[in-house]
């Protein structure tokens, strides 16, 4: 991964699943690592066995939900390694149900975590990306925007805003900003955990158990975006469980 080493790469959502996979294996190649999520405890202990591998990794308490958190992000980047190159806005919840549900507050989560959280990462990473005139934004999407299912309007709806966000930035981005939508199928994480429809996280916890790949699956598509040489920009790649219809 000689395209990552040295690299400095802030992730949010970082504290499990694929944040803390892809934290994992891009500190593997070398990459400066700045770690955002809200469980301090476990962003501490994995900057900690980054460390113990050989890796660099620094760490900040971050909620998606307030710009102020991702201006610290993103400000910890640039005081501890002086610049940053890659910002990966992993952060999302997926609290899914029937429309009939009703259930208006995990709704309006969805929205200011998946959607406005990925807008205030934007806006605190692009004016040191135009400084510096180079930088990836990588945002993890979903296939559930590109095939609906019952119980996923909102929260496909979230992703798709967010697919549309990123072409349009990459639309206006110019030669020296690249822009990544990666979009994972089912993924062992504690994606169920944000469930609050008992019915629902049955549902998604058994199709999971039957099909989910390993957060590293995906880890590995983003390293492989970031690692191209910088002419090269990969827009959208789409990672599912082979046996996922």
């Amino acid at each position: 991964m000689s395209g990552i080493d040295g690299k400095v790469v802030a992730i949010t959502g970082a504290s499990s699943g694929i944040g803390e996979a892809t934290a994992l294996l891009l500190a593997e190649g070398g990459a400066k690592i700045v770690l955002g999520a809200r469980r301090a405890d476990r962003l501490e202990a994995l900057a900690a066995r980054i460390t113990a591998a050989g890796g660099t990794a620094a760490w900040i308490g971050t909620d998606v939900r307030r710009r102020e958190d991702l201006t610290a992000l993103v400000a910890l980047a640039r005081q501890e390694y002086g610049r940053l190159d890659v910002l990966v806005n992993n952060a999302g919840v997926g609290p899914i149900s029937l429309m009939d549900e009703l259930r208006v507050e995990d709704w309006e989560q969805m929205i200011d975590v998946n959607v406005k959280g990925v807008l205030y990462g934007i806006a605190a990473a692009l004016p040191v990306f135009r400084e510096q005139e180079s930088g990836q934004i990588v945002t993890v999407v979903s296939t559930a925007g590109l095939q609906i299912r019952p119980t996923m309007a909102v929260y496909a709806a979230t992703k798709n805003a967010v697919r549309t966000l990123s072409e349009g930035l990459r639309q206006e981005a110019g030669p020296t900003l690249r822009v990544t939508a990666v979009s994972p199928g089912y993924v062992g994480t504690e994606f169920a955990n944000s469930i609050n429809s008992p019915d629902v996280r049955a549902q998604i916890t058994a199709a999971s158990a039957e099909l989910a790949i390993p957060p590293e699956a995906i880890a590995r598509a983003i390293a492989f975006a970031i690692e191209q040489p910088a002419n090269v920009d990969v827009g959208d790649i789409v990672v599912r469980p082979t046996a996922q219809a």
